[in-house]
């Protein structure tokens, strides 16, 4: 596996996450920070693969991860997401939800907001379990099914939507800046839309049959209409939130729970997902259009806004390679990314050339020749 380091860090990790880059650089990310899980002492960490025994460009190992700060972390960290350059926030196993800060001219971590018992049961914490964020606003889900909308800055909450869910919701993503998704432990996936008052979802959508459990989703980042996920039972699922209530596509993918997926957010051609069963698969499919794949809907995440919602029948160079059916004509190509290892892959996340993931194995892997 050309390229690929591995660091062994004496702690389970649960979530691997990039410091973003801006959008109009064309620099790769060299930053990225991690939260570990089920250790007697928790932490969130941020380490860089900077200049640090870089030797040359054709040297296929440029060094290792080096621990730049740590700070401890009460409970496990279930999600981690940067705010921005600066701040981390984390959901915490405790039901807390916590915005860190990088000072980055003392390289020191500390605590600048806590909402301790966001989420939580009448006597008892209940896990908080998936972070989105829009800076400033953050939104978190947990297994208590509540939605909570905080503004960072801010001391109070802005919103809640209580009994969201009466089963355990395990993710939530940003359809547009007023409208998320979530999935929860039956199967289904609901879209919330902040400018209505009321608790109830603007829609529901599901897998006909079992209610197998969803743990990971992720939008589209430029058509925001198209979201994959993945469960308990390893299948990769594209949807279409426009057309009906059920997938467009299923895909078997990994032999255990699949923990996370992700969209290439300037080359959405390209999926990524992770596994239970120990593997970190990369999803490349084509388009039948002449149309490089990178105009089917501009490269800047920046522009989210919603850069290229095509009508039904409408320009077919923005009509999404996800949805032209046929990934059993070869046009869906699967790569294992990692060393075949046995313990879960937990956390992933792609930024430009760079990957980064996490394991129960006490490692991290950096790939930063990923082909793109």
């Amino acid at each position: 596996m050309e390229g690929i380091n591995a660091k062994y860090v004496s702690q389970k990790i649960s979530k691997t996450r990039w410091r973003p880059v801006s959008s109009s650089s064309l620099q790769q990310p060299d930053i990225f920070a991690t939260g570990s899980w089920d250790n007697e002492d928790n932490k969130i960490s941020i380490w860089s693969i900077g200049e640090n025994g870089i030797s040359s460009m054709d040297d296929e190992f440029e060094g290792d991860p080096q621990l730049v700060c740590e700070h401890k972390h009460n409970g496990d960290v279930l999600d981690l997401q940067f705010l921005d350059q600066d701040r981390i926030v984390t959901a915490s196993s405790t039901g807390a939800v916590i915005i860190f800060r990088h000072h980055h001219n003392s390289q020191t971590l500390s605590v600048s907001q806590l909402w301790e018992r966001a989420h939580h049961y009448p006597c008892d914490n209940a896990p908080c379990t998936g972070i989105v964020c829009n800076s400033p606003e953050i939104v978190t889900v947990g297994e208590d099914g509540r939605i909570i909308l905080f503004r960072a800055d801010q001391e109070g909450v802005l919103r809640t939507i209580e009994n969201a869910d009466s089963s355990t919701i395990h993710a939530v993503t940003f359809l547009r800046t007023t409208e998320i998704l979530t999935v929860n432990s039956i199967g289904q996936l609901k879209i919330w839309d902040f400018r209505q008052q009321g608790n109830e979802p603007s829609q529901i959508l599901s897998l006909t049959g079992d209610r197998v459990p969803l743990h990971c989703v992720d939008r589209h980042p430029n058509q925001q209409h198209i979201v994959a996920t993945g469960g308990q039972d390893g299948m990769l699922c594209i949807w279409d939130v426009r057309q009906g209530n059920m997938p467009f596509s299923l895909m078997e993918a990994h032999s255990a729970e699949m923990w996370e997926v992700h969209f290439h957010p300037s080359n959405p051609d390209h999926l990524f997902s992770c596994s239970e069963d120990g593997s970190l698969l990369h999803w490349e499919t084509s388009s039948n259009s002449d149309t490089p794949s990178f105009l089917q809907g501009g490269r800047n995440t920046s522009i989210v806004s919603r850069s290229a919602l095509a009508p039904a029948g409408g320009n077919q160079s923005l009509i999404s390679s996800w949805l032209t059916g046929d990934s059993s004509k070869g046009r869906l190509e699967t790569t294992h990314m990692l060393p075949s290892q046995t313990l879960s892959v937990n956390s992933l996340d792609v930024l430009g050339q760079c990957l980064v993931c996490g394991t129960d194995g006490e490692a991290i892997y950096v790939n930063r020749r990923v082909p793109i």
